[in-house]
């Protein structure tokens, strides 16, 4: 049913943090026309959080380890927020070269592609498992059979 997520950021100079996507954070892209690049996200996850108010939306990008990140954004000279320890992650916000401000966090809680990619690797291990059961049930019951 759902395919994927797509989200917008808003640019006074779009051009400028297209470059930063591209050439920064190193986000694949495809050109859908006209220079409107389109950029690849790693695996996402969204949450719904309690409000007083409805239809407030936050977009962060995840990084596994804040201070490679920030050693990154020194290098390409990247204003950065303090990060601070929030508990459920360490969280920054970086400002775009167009000006605008965007949420960088290191989680600090479980994440569902690992949780999902560990219970595949599991049920791969369970079917790697049965074959050889199987095939030895097989060639065992082709030994007995001429023996009759």
């Amino acid at each position: 049913m759902i395919v994927g997520g797509h989200v917008m950021i808003q640019s006074r100079n779009d051009a400028a943090d297209k470059a930063f996507f591209r050439d920064v954070l190193n986000l694949a892209s495809v050109d859908a026309g006209g220079g409107f690049l389109l950029f690849a996200l790693p695996p996402s996850e969204f949450a719904v959080h309690e409000s007083d108010a409805n239809g407030g939306h936050e977009f962060f990008l995840m990084c596994e380890d804040m201070e490679e990140f920030l050693d990154a954004m020194r290098d390409a000279e990247i204003a950065f927020s303090a990060p601070a320890n929030r508990g459920w992650g360490t969280v920054t916000a970086i400002t775009l070269p167009g000006g605008g401000a965007l949420n960088v966090y290191e989680p600090h809680h479980a994440r569902p592609h690992k949780a999902a990619k560990a219970a595949r690797r599991k049920k791969a291990k369970k079917k790697i498992a049965v074959k050889p059961v199987t095939r030895k049930v097989k060639a065992k019951a082709k030994k007995k059979s001429p023996r009759r």
